[in-house]
Formats: structure tokens, C-alpha cells, sequence
């Protein structure tokens, strides 16, 4: 029988999965909101912020170490005001405090700790603190008690020299100053920052860790299919296998882990996330597009495969599996040779361990995290057996191995549904839809924009997130953010151009629209907030850069260029034009860091390509056409389709006067602006495309 907690604090109310985490901690803990600042303002008390996401592995173990502990416990609730955030909750919290901790440390991560006033204003901060001194750290409680004496014997000279850091703050996130001019050296020069710091041995960019970054690959694709003769498909291609052949890739489920300890891609940090799988699958189908390669096809539907597997929360997607199982980092994930015995017949079992590297010494705390040293037609070879055969055993190996690994004790699942993510998650399945010919990806990704534009929207706006309680989804009282408005709208755009409903293409224009009206600043550039979300101090962030999701900004651009492009709407492309100039000094300094905002001026430089397919939906005829102009790597092409009797009703106005040809499916396509004349057939169309 399931004993009762000792403690219950105010997180119970809450509905994010890392808050209830905290929610029996002896800790007085508050939710960010009015509340706590209210009492922190009343009993003038510093606030202690504490900030993590529920797949951090050192959350947790502060949260075991220290908040658990009723001794510090006492001290934090006698001297603070205490409020735990979930960074996927409310990233502009996490913006805003990552920022100020960063600058009064030289360097952040999670969990958070930050002391403020009691207006919000920080004043000082750091990541883990120990429950004693240990690691080069000071133990929480001397911490506190520490802060506590500061702000009783200091406070006005803690509060002036925190009244200077927020004016730093602030001009640290509005939007760039000045505006550049737009060029192919942009794009260029960042393909010659990765060549310089390509790591050769092992693809990605030198150092450890290293993360997956999607963006960055996606960009040097582009510049293959702009300059052939560059050294970029090598590198994208280079840094795709050998994240396919580490162990940050999941060889029995599926899907990617969040990066590399090392600079070899072998051990990972365990927690999966929605956001990489679903750029890095995406990422792994244009390699497939670009090279005809199945091995970057196999990576991107194990990845899309996944997702459907395991992180499906009702019609939408969980946002991260935990590193942790049992209390333990990576034991779910890695195996010993005894444990693939008892899985698999004894012949098999020792193929299967030579093939990933599965050792009695193992490399990772005497356990071993699969990974691949020699590709599959090499290694078949050296062992003497066909290339399907060695195919086959490994197949059926991981089906068994996975069945295996379910019955262990399982990772936790945050089921916090974000309307970003699964934007980037609609894309990522809307695209291999169509790419792949998989129906399954198709009804995935319609039902995840039904299941968004009805649970997250309401009278045209978008929320953050929310998450299923038993058959109930319930949203969180969270205005969206400029990214959860950009990756919906795109992801509503590739949606549209894999099946052509015009619901969609509408959709994202009403999103495209209201990005305008909420987030601009008037002067191009763009803030991350609409002035309505709640409790923040007086800053506005807007982002500078790429993190691990790229930025709003960076894929607002996109979006207004693209729908500029589809619905014929000057001002939307104009403003994805001024948008673009306003950060074109800063992507000229810090290439690295926009990497999907230089694919929006790789698709703003042209040459642009647009494609209207006018014939009866879903007859051979017009499918016939639409192969054609969906065939290949065509990252700058726009297409839009409908029947002939829908073309001038259609909220794409690039369907508008063009109709069927002597009553065939036609083909209207334009290059920058210049348009052929119409075709009727698949071939006449290949040479348009290609000529």
C-alpha cells in the first residue's frame, strides 16, 4: 500500500509534469505568478527562482538533494519566497533569468537558481547547488544563508546594482539596431565558418559536448544544391552517419538522444527530446533527397517511427523522454552481453554485439551504449555473410531487444504538449508524407494540425502548450510566443503542400497575419512575447540566435517570405524581407548562430521557384505532375494545387486564373518571376524543372 506524502505543497494544482515533480517537497513552493510576488512585495522578501524541465537529470538530483531535505528545506522557506518554473512552460522566464545568470557567472544551464527582489529583478544566481560543499561548489545552504544576511544588511545596494544589471538585460534582448543589406556572402561565409571548424575524424563542429544541430546541417544542403562543387555535402553527409552510426542514436528504439558527452558521438546524455527528433528527421530526409542515399531514408522513418511510438500524447506530441529510469542515468538505453543473450539465440547474440559493440567492459559505467564502427556492408563482409542476411539478424535483433527493454522500468514521459515543437514535428511528418509515400505519416500529421488548431487556438489565437489529463486536454493559461506562431504556421504550410487543403494554407496565413499584429516592433525586427503575457519584468526578449529550436524570428521569416510568395501578398514578403535585414549584421558576425534564419535568405536570394498543379485531386494524371515537381532536393520551391473548379476560390493566389489545359491536369511553373508556358504532361515538366 502506497504510503501517504509527508508534504503537499501548492505545485499539486499545477498540471506540468516537472512541477508536480516538486509538489510533495517540503519546500513552500509558489508557481510563477501574482501571488508570490505579492507576498515576496508584502513581507519584502527576496525570491528564490528555481527553473528546470522534467528530463534534466541534475533537476532531479537537486531536487532529491536538497529540496527534499527538510533542513533546507526550513531555511528556504524562512528567508525566500520560493517559485519553481518549467523552463518548456515559460521559456521567456527561462530567457530572462538564463541571461542574467549567465552574465553574472560567465556561464548557465539547468537546474536554475536565481535569487530576485521581490519586483523580479535578479541580482544573484547559478545552476546546481550541493546539498554541502562538494565539486568546487558551496552547499546550498550555506547559499542561502549567505543571500539571506546580503539582503538584510545590503539590500540597497543589492537592488541598485540589480536595477543596473536589468538595464543591461534589456538592451541585451531587444532586436538589432540597425539594419544590413542582404547578399550572397551571408550565406557563403557561413558555409566557410563550419568548413573551418569541421571536426574531419568525426563529423559535426569541433569540441565536446556536441550537439546535433539541425539547422546548421540543413544550411550546408542548401549550399550543396546551390554551389556543387563545395566541400558542404561532405560535411552535412559526413556529420549525418556518424551521428547515425553513435550512440546518441538510438539503435533499438529509434530516434536521437540530446547530444554527445564526447567529441565521437558514442555516449550520449540519455533524455530524448521532441524538438531534435523532429529536425533532425526532417534534416535526414533532405539528405535522402539530395543524394537518392536510403540509409539518410532509414534514419529519418526509425526517427518519425519513434515518434509515433513513443511519444504520441493523444493527437499531439509529448515534449521529452527522461534521461533517468529507477533513479538511474542510461541504464534503460545500454546492455551488457548477458542481457542480449537472454534476448536472442546464442549465434545471433554474439553477431549482434560485435556489430554495435557491445562489451564485458562496456563504456559506459560498465555498460555498453550501442554504436556502430564499421557500416553494415563492410562488417557483413569481414563476418562472411550477405548484406540482407546481416540485415535481417539485426532487424529481427532490435525487435526483440526493444520488446526486452519495455519490460525495464521506463523513463518518465512529459506530456506537456508545445505548440513549437509540434510544429516542427507537423513539418517533419507532413514532409516525408509526400517525400516517402507513407500514408500513416500523412494521417499523423493531419491529425496533429486538427489536434493544435483545436485544443490550442481560440477566436485566432495561439497558446503555449497544454497536456492531457485522462481523456481531457487542458491548456495552460500561457499566451504563445512568436516560435509557437512561426513553426504552426509552417508547419501548416508543408501540410498544405503535401495534401493541398486549403483549411491549412488559410490557417497559416491567419497565423502569418496575426505574428504581425502581436510580436512585430515596427521598426522589422520582432519581439518573443505579445504585450499580454503575464508577470514579467520590465523586459521584452526577442532572440538573437538559434538555440536548440531555431529561433521565432528565424522561422517567422520564412513563413511571411513563403506565404508572400503563395497567397501573391507583397507586404507579408516585404516584411519577411525587413525582418531578414534587421539581422543581417549579426548573421554576418555570428554565422553559426542562424542558421535557419540563412536558409530564409537562401530562399529570399532565389533563384525562387514556384509550381501551381491545376486537375481533378488525386487522379493519376495530376499526381503524375506533382511526382515531378516534388522529385528530388528543391529547398526554394513554392507549389500549391487544386481542382479547376477551386482554383479562384482558393486563399492561394497563386492558383488564381490558371485552369486546365484542353481538359488535362496542368502544370504552371515560374523561375524568379518569369513563367513558361503551361504543360500537360510529366516529361515536358522534368525539363522545365531541370533546364
Amino acid at each position: 500500500m502506497a504510503t501517504k506524502p509527508e508534504f503537499r505543497n501548492r505545485l499539486a494544482h499545477e498540471t506540468s509534469p516537472y512541477l508536480l515533480q516538486h509538489a510533495h517537497n517540503p519546500v513552500d513552493w509558489y508557481p510563477w505568478g501574482d501571488d508570490a510576488f505579492a507576498r515576496a512585495q508584502s513581507e519584502n522578501k527576496p525570491i528564490l527562482l528555481s527553473v528546470g524541465y522534467a528530463a534534466c537529470h541534475w533537476c532531479h538530483v537537486m531536487e532529491r538533494e536538497c529540496f527534499q531535505d527538510p533542513s533546507i528545506a526550513s531555511l528556504m522557506n524562512r528567508y525566500f519566497v520560493n517559485v519553481k518554473v518549467d523552463r518548456e512552460e515559460r521559456p521567456d522566464v527561462d530567457q530572462l533569468y538564463m541571461t542574467a545568470v549567465q552574465l553574472l557567472t560567465g556561464q548557465g544551464g539547468w537546474p536554475l537558481t536565481v535569487f530576485l527582489t521581490p519586483q523580479g529583478t535578479p541580482f544573484y544566481g547559478g545552476t546546481y547547488f550541493p546539498p554541502q560543499d562538494r565539486y568546487g561548489k558551496p552547499g546550498f545552504p550555506r547559499v542561502l544563508e549567505a543571500v539571506a544576511a546580503a539582503w538584510q544588511q545590503r539590500r540597497a545596494e543589492i537592488e541598485a546594482q540589480a536595477t543596473d544589471l536589468l538595464r543591461h538585460i534589456q538592451a541585451m534582448m531587444e532586436p538589432p539596431s540597425q539594419s544590413g543589406a542582404l547578399n550572397l556572402g551571408l550565406v557563403e561565409g557561413a558555409y566557410r565558418a563550419l568548413l573551418s571548424n569541421y571536426d574531419e575524424q568525426f563529423g559535426g563542429f569541433r569540441g565536446a559536448p556536441k550537439f546535433p544541430q539541425p539547422m546548421l546541417l540543413d544550411l550546408l544542403l542548401r549550399w550543396a544544391h546551390r554551389a556543387p562543387d563545395s566541400r558542404a555535402l561532405a560535411m552535412a553527409e559526413g556529420t549525418l552517419r556518424r551521428m547515425a552510426y553513435g550512440g546518441i542514436h538510438d539503435h533499438v528504439a529509434g530516434g536521437f538522444h540530446r547530444y554527445s558527452t564526447d567529441a565521437e558521438w558514442l555516449v550520449p546524455h540519455f533524455e530524448k527530446m521532441l524538438y531534435d527528433n523532429a529536425q533532425l528527421a526532417a534534416t535526414y530526409l533532405h539528405a535522402f533527397q539530395t543524394t537518392g542515399d536510403a540509409f539518410y531514408k532509414s534514419v529519418c522513418e526509425d526517427t518519425l517511427d519513434f515518434l509515433l511510438r513513443e511519444m504520441r500524447a493523444g493527437a499531439g506530441f509529448a515534449s521529452s523522454l527522461d534521461a533517468d529510469a529507477a533513479g538511474q542515468e542510461g541504464v534503460f538505453a545500454t546492455w551488457t552481453p548477458d542481457e542480449v543473450r537472454a534476448v536472442l539465440p546464442m549465434e545471433e547474440a554474439d553477431l549482434v554485439c560485435r556489430f554495435y559493440g557491445i562489451t564485458h567492459e562496456g563504456n559506459y559505467e560498465g555498460r555498453s551504449v550501442l554504436h556502430v564502427s564499421v557500416p553494415a556492408t563492410e562488417f557483413a563482409a569481414q563476418q562472411g555473410i550477405g548484406a540482407a542476411e546481416l540485415e535481417a539478424t539485426l532487424a529481427f535483433a532490435r525487435r526483440e531487444m526493444l520488446a526486452a527493454r519495455s519490460r525495464r522500468p521506463q523513463p518518465q514521459r512529459d506530456d506537456k504538449v508545445v505548440a513549437a515543437w509540434n510544429g516542427l514535428a507537423l513539418s517533419a511528418f507532413s514532409q516525408a508524407s509526400w517525400v516517402l509515400q507513407r500514408r500513416d505519416y500523412r494521417a499523423a500529421a493531419e491529425d496533429l494540425a486538427e489536434f493544435v488548431l483545436e485544443h490550442l487556438m481560440e477566436h485566432g489565437r495561439l497558446f503555449h502548450c497544454g497536456i492531457g489529463i485522462g481523456t481531457e486536454f487542458h491548456r495552460a493559461p500561457v499566451p504563445g510566443y512568436l516560435d509557437d506562431y512561426a513553426c504552426v504556421a509552417r508547419g501548416l504550410l508543408d501540410l498544405y503542400e503535401a495534401v493541398f487543403d486549403d483549411r491549412y494554407a488559410r490557417a497559416a496565413l491567419e497565423l502569418g497575419e496575426a505574428m504581425l499584429s502581436l510580436f512585430a516592433d515596427g521598426q522589422g525586427g520582432f519581439y518573443n512575447t505579445s504585450l499580454d503575457i503575464p508577470t514579467m519584468p520590465s523586459v521584452r526578449p526577442s532572440d538573437w540566435g538559434d538555440n536548440a529550436v531555431p529561433s521565432g524570428a528565424s522561422v517567422a521569416a520564412d513563413v511571411l517570405l513563403r506565404l508572400g510568395v503563395l497567397m501573391e501578398r507583397p507586404d507579408l514578403w516585404e516584411a519577411g524581407q525587413k525582418l531578414l535585414e534587421r539581422y543581417a549584421s549579426a548573421m554576418e558576425a555570428h554565422p553559426s548562430a542562424f542558421g535557419a534564419m540563412l536558409q530564409a535568405v537562401d530562399f529570399w536570394l532565389g533563384p525562387r521557384e514556384e509550381l501551381a498543379v491545376i486537375g481533378p485531386v488525386g487522379a493519376d494524371e495530376t499526381e503524375a505532375l506533382l511526382r515531378v515537381g516534388r522529385s528530388g532536393y528543391r529547398p526554394n520551391l513554392v507549389i500549391a494545387a487544386a481542382s479547376d473548379d477551386a482554383v479562384d476560390g482558393s486563399v492561394c493566389a497563386l492558383l488564381h486564373r490558371r485552369h486546365m489545359v484542353d481538359g488535362g491536369a496542368t502544370a504552371y511553373y515560374c523561375r524568379d518571376g518569369a513563367c513558361a508556358p503551361p504543360v500537360t504532361n510529366a516529361q515536358d515538366l522534368e525539363e522545365l524543372l531541370n533546364g
